[in-house]
């Protein structure tokens, strides 16, 4: 999936970015892992803390405080602010609950918000995956590939 993502995004002569939370760094590294996605790929960010989205990505204090950093708002602050700080054209972002603590009844170990900005809209979906901390992490990785190559496609 990451090589028709960065196959894409060469033919359409688009740059990506992304911004994560509980994938710390895997939806990067599995873009990078490409040959050539240098051309494609600019920079990413993992602000796995609160206090690294409201930073990095000017998330605002008052939606992580109302509503948690595993929300469909706040996924939609990260990817519009990863656009707005990288001058990307596409930003993939998530925030989830990869366990084995964490979870709540309403936001249960698995977990995950994902959102991607792309010609100027920011499109969120949750998704709640099964396993241990590494098979959720890498299932949320490879999800927001999918998923960023979905919104891509449409």
């Amino acid at each position: 999936m990451e090589e028709e993502l960065v196959k894409v995004l060469k033919e359409k002569g688009l740059i990506i970015s992304t911004a994560e939370s509980c994938t710390g760094g895997l939806v990067a590294a599995t873009i990078i892992d490409v040959p050539g996605a240098s051309e494609v790929y600019r920079e990413g960010f993992i602000t796995y803390a609160n206090e690294a989205k409201i930073k990095y990505l000017k998330v605002k204090k008052e939606t992580l405080d109302e509503v948690g950093a595993v929300s469909e708002e706040t996924v939609r602050e990260m990817a519009q602010g990863c656009a707005d700080e990288t001058g990307a054209d596409v930003t993939v972002v998530t925030s989830g609950i990869a366990g084995p603590g964490g979870g709540t009844l309403e936001k249960p170990v698995g977990t995950v918000w994902f959102a991607c900005f792309y010609d100027g809209n920011v499109t969120a979906v949750k998704k709640v995956f099964s396993g241990n901390r590494f098979e959720i992490r890498k299932s949320a990785a490879d999800y927001a590939i999918k998923f960023a190559l979905d919104i891509i496609e449409k």
